[in-house]
């Protein structure tokens, strides 16, 4: 017996968003490396998903990637807006590491955090407080740049002031000729940001969901309190919030590339992203699953390989 068999009728089909067809997401899993790299046919002709054999590698790989559009726009001289995530976070030395190699700096770079922690009306810890998404990106990003950093007048969080004003900045960038680049993590329930699948339930058809710019004091699902009690608070769920502020699909969906990562390898055989990857790449796009949509976009996915599988239960 599983999931799939036994579901229907218990406390665990209310617990999960109405709209998943489990058997539909089981059947997105493949066997390794090569079964990931199979193109689908919804996928952008310039999206690829690309293997890394360590966090070391990863971190690199997706720093670079990152740097090269810092770099590419600086010599253009054009403006980038870069909507940015908290996790994952390892590549940001690495950027940090390129630039200052480069002898370039970020006086073009316009950065637009995807996300906050906030309560049920969208206020938000204060950006100098750890824990907050801000401090985490001014310690692990911004200050390592050191004197070659991205202008703070530059860098917006997703505060309830600023998140409704992300819009008209980035279109202004765009218009003037600028690039818009979103990097991004998968979470546990398919989303990027904290954009859950239970909003689908607010928009009749995709399309509209595909236009909605940000949420402020968004209730998040359960499954990504729990994921990210597990990465980031030591599995002290009581020290969370309920709720985030975040950007939506209506803006990076709207990018000319996507830098993505998935690096949720736990150790010693366990793993938590391995379904969110494949579901990703091969469930085909929907609104209840806010990832699927990443494939049709240009762009790249990093990710470890262990996360390709096989995504087999422990024999012990």
């Amino acid at each position: 017996m599983n999931l799939i068999e036994t579901i229907q009728g218990s406390y665990v089909e209310k617990f999960y968003p109405s709209g998943w067809d489990f058997a539909k997401i089981d059947q997105c899993v493949g066997n390794g490396v090569e079964d990931a790299s199979m193109r689908q046919e919804f996928w952008h002709e310039d999206f690829k998903p690309i293997a890394c054999e360590s966090l070391d590698e990863f971190g690199v790989l997706m720093g670079h990637e990152i740097a090269m559009e810092i770099k590419n726009t600086y010599d253009s001289k054009i403006k980038l807006a870069l909507i940015l995530p908290v996790g994952p976070m390892g590549m940001y030395k690495w950027v940090a590491f390129f630039v200052k190699q480069w002898k370039i700096n970020c006086d073009h770079v316009y950065t637009f955090n995807m996300d906050e922690w906030s309560d049920k009306a969208g206020n938000t810890l204060e950006g100098s407080k750890n824990g907050s998404f801000q401090y985490a990106m001014e310690k692990g990003f911004f200050d390592l740049l050191e004197d070659r950093t991205v202008p703070s007048n530059q860098r917006y969080f997703a505060t309830k002031e600023s998140l409704p004003t992300y819009s008209e900045k980035i279109h202004a960038i765009k218009d003037s000729g600028g690039r818009l680049v979103t990097v991004y993590g998968i979470g546990r329930a398919f989303h990027i940001a904290f954009w859950e699948p239970h909003f689908a339930e607010d928009y009749e058809t995709d399309e509209d969901w595909l236009k909605a710019e940000y949420r402020i004091g968004a209730e998040l699902h359960p499954l990504t309190l729990e994921q990210n009690a597990i990465t980031s608070y030591k599995s002290r769920t009581t020290l969370m919030s309920a709720y985030a502020n975040t950007v939506g699909p209506g803006l990076y969906y709207k990018s000319d590339r996507m830098i993505g990562g998935c690096d949720g390898i736990l150790g010693r055989g366990m793993q938590w992203q391995g379904l969110s990857f494949w579901v990703t790449l091969r469930h085909g796009p929907t609104r209840w699953a806010t990832s699927t949509y990443v494939p049709t976009k240009p762009g790249v996915l990093y990710y470890l390989k262990d996360l390709a599988g096989p995504l087999e239960p422990e024999s012990n």
